[in-house]
């Protein structure tokens, strides 16, 4: 075990676990901010998608030693209440149909809006490449971007 520092949603955090531990169990686990799921655990799929000093990361490969003295931003700090442009959106375009990747595909989504304003279509497909959806919600995640954007 070991003391490790950072801030989470705005908050100075300092947990003590075993530096190896995945981001994504500190979150969940330790910490209880459960909006971050556990899908595949290799990077894959973007279930778990946090904002790691304002880059999008796969929290389920990431150590937490990694992180230390970082700003780590889960969909909890995104918008306590709901009321992100992007949360707004999702629900406006009735994205979630299961609802398990959805916390990763709206950090996904904000990452790219953090940069780029008003992404065309082919930008947001390409930067949401790699966030799996099992229920094949795909369009209505574009459209919610797109939706998004122009509340900016």
């Amino acid at each position: 075990m070991s003391s490790v520092s950072l801030t989470i949603n705005g908050k100075p955090t300092t947990v003590n676990v075993d530096s190896a531990t995945p981001l994504v169990w500190l979150l969940r686990e330790h910490l209880q901010l459960t909006g971050t799921k556990f899908g595949c655990g290799i990077a894959q799929c973007g279930v778990c998608t946090v904002h790691v000093d304002g880059q999008a990361t796969r929290s389920c490969v990431t150590p937490v030693s990694a992180v230390a003295g970082k700003s780590v931003t889960t969909i909890e700090g995104l918008s306590p209440d709901g009321s992100h442009k992007l949360q707004k959106a999702w629900v406006a375009e009735q994205v979630p149909q299961c609802g398990y990747c959805q916390s990763g595909q709206i950090m996904q989504a904000a990452s790219l809006l953090a940069v780029n304003k008003n992404p065309s279509r082919d930008e947001i497909v390409k930067h949401m490449n790699g966030n799996i959806c099992r229920c094949g919600t795909y369009q209505r995640i574009v459209k919610a971007v797109q939706r998004a954007a122009k509340e900016a």
